[in-house]
């Protein structure tokens, strides 16, 4: 069984609010960074990372636009999405941290992180593994692939994105762009594409935001997460 609570940390003057969902025994655990879609933190996410509790792992929902944008508008928190995306260093400092305070968490595991994010999330998880950061594995869930513009560091990581081909976000030559720069960085790679597939499908709710492409896909939210959850056996066992 799960117990929440709030984190409260600052970065750069923000205050910022994540989620922590562990188990009730406290005991250290691999754990799983969950970085949300660009409606921030949400119970999608926690119910994702209840999911996690019961494979034995811990999971940190992580608030990168600030606590008083939790439940806002969809139109406030894609700007904050916009702002954070317009630098790109900016924001992996602010990863970074997040990861620094998953890390000062007394149930987690040091060495044993894995960060996982959705849409917006998805590239803040890849940007992450982007900056070398000492981290298990790096997961998108259709996420967004454009480099962030910065020094090609070499990735320690694991990385795995699941993509769905038909995603009007990120076209064929972007999927193959981001393969060509994983190779480059030396990353142990994976991209899982499904057919027939746009942007958001692992969300429920996806199409409540009325935008072109972007649709719930039960068959692939399935196919994805069960590959996930095969991907923290391999590195928990």
């Amino acid at each position: 069984m799960s117990k929440e609570r709030s984190v409260a940390h600052q970065f750069e003057g923000e205050r910022l609010e994540s989620v922590f969902v562990g188990r009730r025994d406290g005991e250290p655990r691999p754990t799983v960074i969950l970085i949300p879609t660009v409606m921030g933190v949400s119970p999608l996410e926690i119910g994702f990372g209840r999911q996690l509790i019961e494979l034995g792992y811990n999971a940190l929902v992580a608030d990168l636009f600030g606590k008083e944008f939790h439940g806002a508008p969809r139109d406030t928190c894609f700007g904050e999405m916009t702002r954070l995306r317009a630098d790109r260093a900016a924001l992996r400092r602010r990863l970074q941290h997040v990861l620094d305070v998953t890390r000062g968490l007394d149930e987690v595991k040091r060495d044993q992180i894995v960060v996982a994010g959705y849409c917006f999330g998805g590239q803040c998880a890849l940007d992450l593994a982007r900056s070398g950061a000492g981290i298990a594995a790096a997961v998108s869930f259709h996420g967004l692939f454009d480099p962030p513009g910065l020094a090609l560091e070499k990735i320690s990581a694991k990385v795995v994105a699941f993509h769905g081909w038909d995603d009007p976000m990120v076209p064929p030559e972007m999927v193959v762009a981001l393969g060509n720069e994983l190779t480059r960085a030396g990353a142990d790679w994976q991209i899982h594409a499904y057919g027939h597939v746009g942007h958001g499908f692992t969300n429920p709710h996806a199409s409540d935001l009325q935008i072109d492409g972007v649709a719930y896909n039960a068959l692939a939210a399935e196919r994805s997460w069960t590959s996930f959850i095969n991907l923290l056996e391999e590195l928990f066992g």
